[in-house]
Protein backbone atom coordinates (compact mmCIF):
# COMPACT_ATOMS: atom_id res chain seq x y z
CA UNK A 1 0.00 0.00 0.00
CA UNK A 2 2.70 2.87 0.78
CA UNK A 3 4.80 2.03 -2.56
CA UNK A 4 1.42 2.45 -4.30
CA UNK A 5 1.18 5.79 -2.37
CA UNK A 6 4.56 6.61 -3.46
CA UNK A 7 4.30 6.15 -6.89
CA UNK A 8 1.04 8.12 -6.81
CA UNK A 9 2.59 11.04 -5.17
CA UNK A 10 6.04 10.10 -7.54
CA UNK A 11 3.46 10.68 -10.66
CA UNK A 12 1.53 13.87 -8.85
CA UNK A 13 4.97 15.51 -8.93
CA UNK A 14 6.42 14.80 -12.15
CA UNK A 15 2.98 16.04 -14.08
CA UNK A 16 2.76 18.99 -11.98
CA UNK A 17 6.61 19.63 -12.63
CA UNK A 18 5.47 19.32 -16.20
CA UNK A 19 2.53 21.64 -15.97
CA UNK A 20 5.21 23.88 -14.75
CA UNK A 21 7.66 23.67 -17.40
CA UNK A 22 5.09 24.33 -20.14
CA UNK A 23 3.88 27.27 -18.30
CA UNK A 24 7.67 28.59 -17.70
CA UNK A 25 7.68 27.97 -21.43
CA UNK A 26 4.74 29.91 -22.25
CA UNK A 27 5.87 33.13 -20.41
CA UNK A 28 8.88 33.19 -21.69
CA UNK A 29 7.72 32.84 -25.38
CA UNK A 30 7.42 36.06 -27.42
CA UNK A 31 6.36 34.61 -30.43
CA UNK A 32 2.82 33.65 -30.17
CA UNK A 33 0.32 36.41 -28.98
CA UNK A 34 -3.35 36.63 -30.00
CA UNK A 35 -2.54 37.39 -33.41
CA UNK A 36 -1.03 34.18 -33.80
CA UNK A 37 -4.32 32.48 -32.47
CA UNK A 38 -6.61 34.85 -34.68
CA UNK A 39 -4.37 33.69 -37.59
CA UNK A 40 -4.61 29.92 -36.72
CA UNK A 41 -8.49 30.39 -37.14
CA UNK A 42 -8.08 31.82 -40.28
CA UNK A 43 -5.88 29.68 -41.29
CA UNK A 44 -8.09 26.32 -40.59
CA UNK A 45 -11.05 28.57 -42.01
CA UNK A 46 -9.23 29.02 -45.03
CA UNK A 47 -8.31 25.43 -45.26
CA UNK A 48 -11.63 24.08 -44.65
CA UNK A 49 -13.61 26.28 -47.41
CA UNK A 50 -11.14 26.37 -50.56
CA UNK A 51 -11.04 23.03 -50.85
CA UNK A 52 -14.69 22.54 -50.32
CA UNK A 53 -15.43 25.75 -52.93
CA UNK A 54 -13.09 24.15 -55.34
CA UNK A 55 -14.92 20.58 -55.09
CA UNK A 56 -18.20 22.14 -55.59
CA UNK A 57 -17.45 24.58 -58.41
CA UNK A 58 -15.80 21.11 -60.42
CA UNK A 59 -18.76 19.41 -59.31
CA UNK A 60 -20.80 22.20 -61.23
CA UNK A 61 -18.85 22.31 -64.30
CA UNK A 62 -19.06 17.86 -64.29
CA UNK A 63 -23.30 18.18 -63.41
CA UNK A 64 -22.90 20.51 -66.81
CA UNK A 65 -20.62 18.46 -69.13
CA UNK A 66 -21.10 15.25 -67.70
CA UNK A 67 -24.59 14.32 -66.21
CA UNK A 68 -25.26 10.91 -63.99
CA UNK A 69 -27.60 9.62 -62.18
CA UNK A 70 -26.16 10.51 -58.99
CA UNK A 71 -25.28 14.75 -58.35
CA UNK A 72 -21.20 15.16 -59.14
CA UNK A 73 -21.90 18.74 -57.29
CA UNK A 74 -22.99 17.20 -53.81
CA UNK A 75 -20.01 14.64 -54.85
CA UNK A 76 -17.20 16.85 -54.78
CA UNK A 77 -18.53 19.17 -52.35
CA UNK A 78 -18.43 16.15 -49.73
CA UNK A 79 -14.69 15.33 -50.73
CA UNK A 80 -13.92 19.26 -50.71
CA UNK A 81 -14.87 18.80 -47.10
CA UNK A 82 -13.35 15.82 -46.19
CA UNK A 83 -9.86 17.05 -48.27
CA UNK A 84 -10.07 20.64 -46.16
CA UNK A 85 -10.54 18.59 -42.84
CA UNK A 86 -7.52 16.47 -43.27
CA UNK A 87 -5.48 19.46 -43.92
CA UNK A 88 -7.04 21.42 -40.89
CA UNK A 89 -6.81 18.66 -38.70
CA UNK A 90 -2.81 18.76 -40.07
CA UNK A 91 -1.90 21.89 -38.87
CA UNK A 92 -4.02 21.81 -35.71
CA UNK A 93 -1.93 18.63 -34.49
CA UNK A 94 1.38 20.61 -36.13
CA UNK A 95 0.79 23.78 -33.90
CA UNK A 96 -0.22 21.24 -31.08
CA UNK A 97 2.79 19.27 -30.82
CA UNK A 98 4.57 22.37 -31.08
CA UNK A 99 3.35 23.98 -27.94
CA UNK A 100 3.36 20.70 -25.93
CA UNK A 101 6.71 19.47 -27.41
CA UNK A 102 8.45 22.46 -28.37
CA UNK A 103 11.83 21.94 -29.78
CA UNK A 104 15.26 22.95 -27.88
CA UNK A 105 16.55 26.83 -28.67
CA UNK A 106 20.22 26.77 -30.02
CA UNK A 107 21.13 28.67 -26.59
CA UNK A 108 20.47 26.65 -23.71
Amino acid sequence: MASANKKEIKSFGEHIGEKEKRKISAQSNDQRSVWFGLGMFGMVGWSLAVPTLLGATLGMWLDKNYAQSFSWTLTCLILGLVMGGAVAAHWIAKENNEIHHPKPKQDE
